[in-house]
């Protein structure tokens, strides 16, 4: 981790209330919404709150719900609003009900709009570097993401969790992810790279492990007009 992200996390750890709201704010969630026709009631963990302090307990080293509270309620006390309880069962419960299509929106508005902010100085020789690369995440071992991502066949029932196979392309420039899919376990990285592709831009160098490398692949991405620096299979 480089110096200036890990001032810029420590910063948001030892900040009162939300931070995020000022890197994400209500009118880009708000917009998001809208253009996705979502409908929610309004209550004291609406998506706006609800989004802010999640993205601030994946950040921070106290991961704990009770510490998402915490800061929720450091946020709202200057405001005149009902300050929630300690107890967590409702931010739980909020959390859940965010839709996963709104997170792929802002996911994707804000990879493009730090894209824009992209001048050609900070460039490669001119080309903008985008690497690729492949992990697994678990989840909560709940039904449905044992039907949708089935944990590992060698784990016994019960004894394991759900887990996924994710690809994501992000900016060397920026380094942040501008592209996202996601499958189950057993999925090659080549395979969820081919869904990649088509988020690159011409004149884009493409950077990878050997898991990548495939003269098939390289030349898919070379009719896209970008290039390929992939490290060789043998």
């Amino acid at each position: 981790m480089t110096l200036r992200v890990q001032i810029l996390k420590d910063k948001f750890n030892q900040s009162l209330g939300l931070p995020f709201e000022e890197l994400l704010p209500e009118s880009t969630i708000r917009q998001a919404i809208s253009e996705l026709k979502l409908k929610y009631k309004k209550r004291l963990f609406d998506p706006f709150i609800t989004l802010w302090a999640f993205l601030s307990q994946v950040l921070d080293t106290d991961k704990t719900c009770h510490n998402a509270v915490s800061k929720i309620i450091a946020h709202l006390a200057g405001e005149e609003v009902e300050v929630p309880s300690t107890d967590t069962s409702a931010y739980c419960q909020a959390r859940t009900r965010l839709p996963e299509k709104l997170l792929e929106k802002l996911f994707n508005s804000t990879a493009q709009n730090i894209e824009k902010k992209v001048t050609p100085e900070h460039l490669w020789c001119g080309r903008n570097v985008k690497v690729i690369d492949g992990s697994t995440v678990s989840m909560p071992d709940t039904v449905e993401n044992q039907k949708e991502y089935p944990q590992p066949s060698s784990q016994k029932t019960g004894c394991g969790f759900p887990i996924a196979k994710i690809g994501v392309i992000f900016s060397l420039v920026t380094g942040a992810a501008v592209a996202l899919c996601i499958d189950v376990l057993n999925t090659h990285d080549i395979k969820l790279a081919r869904k990649l592709y088509s988020f690159l831009k011409p004149n884009d160098v493409l950077l990878g492990d050997r898991a990548f490398c495939a003269y098939a692949d390289m030349f898919a991405i070379k009719q896209l007009n970008c290039d390929a620096v992939f490290r060789k299979l043998y």
